[in-house]
């Protein structure tokens, strides 16, 4: 009778165990809500010596193929920042804390305070000619560790540019940002699964 009497306590609990859990992952199943995707954009030009650079190597442009699926766990580096469809003076940006040091090496760039490194070809600052960059309208030390903020505008000039070419450079840089963040990108990755579909509720509840 014992036995019985703890047997029946022991299903109990069981029991007890299993429709709570049951409960709460049904909860966190109903509630679920999908993380909200990172992606905005920035405006951006790089001038050498008066000229501007036109980003023409179409290895520089990640494909929408090659875009993060939403089955991978990690972004790679030129995923978080990149460019497309050979538009050359627009950041898509898809992650967090992306800065812009982190955007010019995906294109295989690296700027610094005295420097320019243009895919192997570097120009140094010297007593006639130095790097300047102008970001949204302010003339800054360098970017290089600077998050990208959406709608951002940075000048990238190399040279001998008085104020006055360096104001005009600026300007010349086109304003497309805040359209690209309100409108459908058609360049935008695609491919991914849906982020409240039941397989992302699924792994949610685990």
């Amino acid at each position: 009778m014992k036995f019985t009497e703890k047997l029946n306590k022991t299903t109990i609990l069981i029991l007890g165990f299993i429709i709570g859990t049951v409960m709460i992952l049904g909860v966190r199943f109903v509630n679920y809500e999908a993380p909200e995707e990172v992606h905005y954009h920035a405006n951006f030009a790089v001038f050498v010596d008066g000229e501007r650079e036109l980003f023409s190597n179409p290895l520089i442009y990640e494909e929408i193929s090659s875009c993060k699926l939403e089955t991978e766990d990690k972004m790679t580096p030129s995923e978080r920042a990149h460019l497309h469809d050979k538009v050359n003076d627009l950041v898509h940006v898809h992650d967090e804390a992306v800065t812009w040091g982190n955007f010019f090496q995906n294109i295989d760039w690296n700027i610094g305070d005295t420097y320019l490194d243009a895919s192997g070809k570097v120009v140094i600052n010297t007593d006639t000619s130095k790097v300047t960059y102008m970001l949204n309208g302010d003339v800054i030390n360098s970017p290089t560790n600077k998050e990208i903020s959406s709608k951002d505008i940075l000048l990238v000039s190399y040279g001998s540019s008085t104020k006055e070419e360096l104001q005009k450079q600026y300007d010349s840089i086109a304003v497309t940002a805040e359209k690209y963040n309100t409108t459908k990108d058609p360049a935008s990755c695609s491919g991914g699964q849906d982020k409240n579909g039941l397989k992302a509720r699924f792994e949610h509840m685990l």
